[in-house]
């Protein structure tokens, strides 16, 4: 029987057939058996193209490096959502769900540097004197500055000056790295001159200057970053699945339980009788003519 379909869907990623799945012209079946990797398929996947070995080793040591960061946001997430018991994929899912502006903001970091890589070329500064004005733009805002500080390592992020290293071991380094150093040196020189502590260079602004660096988009960057921790999601989800009670409020457990009831430290309005519906009206006044609600009101 012949048939067309109703809506043709266009993609210029892949295809596939009954015999083969395609992926930006390459065969994947063939991709596999010539010995290209996860990292390699990675870049044909979003920019088309076949990596060089020296950025194939740059995205596989970042991966590596971002796939595990114990407790975080994400894994809290993860095994939080898993404490339900719902499936797998839920409890993966509620992890990377919570990249955002402060866990692991990706993109907007890439597009930090993207319009201030720019701004050098049409006003003609340099990469320092360019690094010099972002730090002191933002800060005059009052906003922070993207890529630097992490409140668990707070003496520097032990994955992020390597990162930086490795991408000069292996000639992988340009013009975003050269602007992301530039903004750590005005960042900390204006933070000694005002007395302050200086700050290092986060996994952020460490290993996603590094995936623009090798082509990838602030988006694409923020998505690989994703993909990594995901793995990490599932396996604290899992982990919890088999090992830990459902609820996470077990008071058999050697360690205090994330929604132990201990963990509870209440500080809101002191208790209080419930009013009948017949003092209803005018205790409600009272409350309005008072005020002192305002100050829990979120």
């Amino acid at each position: 029987m012949e048939r067309e379909p109703l809506i043709k869907r266009k993609s210029a990623i892949s295809y596939k057939t009954e015999e083969e799945t395609v992926l930006r012209g390459y065969n994947l079946s063939d991709l596999a058996e010539e010995g290209y990797t996860f990292c390699d398929a990675l870049f044909m996947l979003f920019q088309g193209r076949i990596p060089t070995e020296a950025e194939e080793k740059m995205l596989e040591y970042e991966m590596g490096e971002f796939l595990e960061h114990s407790m975080s946001p994400s894994a809290a997430a993860a095994i939080a959502t898993m404490g339900g018991r719902p499936q797998l994929p839920a409890a993966v899912a509620a992890g990377v769900m919570t990249f955002g502006g402060a866990h692991g903001p990706g993109a907007a970091h890439g597009y930090m540097l993207n319009k201030y890589l720019e701004r050098a070329r049409v006003e003609g500064k340099s990469l320092g004197e360019m690094g010099k004005i972002l730090v002191d733009e933002y800060l005059d805002a009052g906003m922070p500055v993207m890529g630097l500080g992490q409140p668990q390592h707070i003496h520097g992020d032990p994955r992020a000056m390597p990162t930086h290293r490795k991408q000069k071991e292996l000639e992988v380094d340009g013009v975003y790295l050269e602007l992301q150093e530039a903004i750590e040196e005005a960042f900390n020189k204006r933070r000694e001159a005002e007395g302050k502590k200086t700050i290092a260079v986060n996994m952020i602004g460490a290993g996603n200057t590094a995936l623009a660096e090798l082509g990838f988009s602030p988006n694409a960057a923020w998505g690989i970053g994703i993909l990594c921790r995901g793995y990490s999601c599932a396996c604290h989800a899992i982990e919890n699945m088999k090992k830990g009670h459902a609820w996470m409020a077990s008071t058999r457990e050697r360690m205090i339980q994330m929604l132990d009831l201990s963990m509870i430290v209440y500080d809101g309005i002191p208790d209080r009788p419930v009013p009948s519906q017949e003092e209803r009206e005018e205790y409600a006044q009272g409350e309005l003519e008072k005020g002192e609600y305002k100050k829990w009101v979120l």
